[in-house]
């Protein structure tokens, strides 16, 4: 019996290692580091997709309380049903606008939950780059009480 399991456990390892595996991130600091410099969420955009104009989707749920008592940890959810390939997500209260870019693929579960520091009430907007070429757009705002950025 022992034979029996390791031969199975042995033809198992051996079928995973011979199925290509795609796993890559992109490094999108390296790859676009003016997205990390721009100081708006137009400048931004503009850096990471080029002169593309968004189209604003329904397909694109943003979840963020509409106040925060502190800007210290703000929780932001946001999720689409479009077939993507990346979704970025920006905001314009601290000096910096990007927050994170994603690659994605149709077999992706494309809904993500993240805490950012705000410095003031801002309009985070997330976008994502359809399948189809098109970048797709939402937008939500927020008020920040007291600012999460001062120390």
């Amino acid at each position: 019996m022992d034979r029996r399991n390791f031969l199975t456990f042995a033809g198992s390892v051996l079928a995973l290692s011979v199925i290509p595996m795609n796993l890559s991130a992109e490094d999108y600091r390296k790859l676009k580091p003016k997205v990390w410099e721009a100081h708006t969420i137009d400048d931004a955009t503009k850096a990471l997709y080029g002169m593309k104009t968004p189209i604003e989707s329904d397909k694109i749920k943003i979840t963020i309380p509409a106040i925060n008592s502190s800007g210290a940890s703000v929780p932001v959810k946001f999720e689409t049903s479009l077939d993507a390939k990346t979704i970025a997500l920006f905001q314009d209260a601290n000096p910096e606008s990007a927050v994170g870019v994603y690659d994605v693929n149709i077999y992706d579960m494309k809904s993500y939950e993240v805490k950012i520091k705000l410095e003031k009430d801002c309009t985070v907007m997330v976008l994502v780059e359809g399948t189809d070429g098109k970048i797709y757009m939402a937008k939500a705002t927020t008020k920040v009480a007291a600012g999460g950025c001062e120390g």
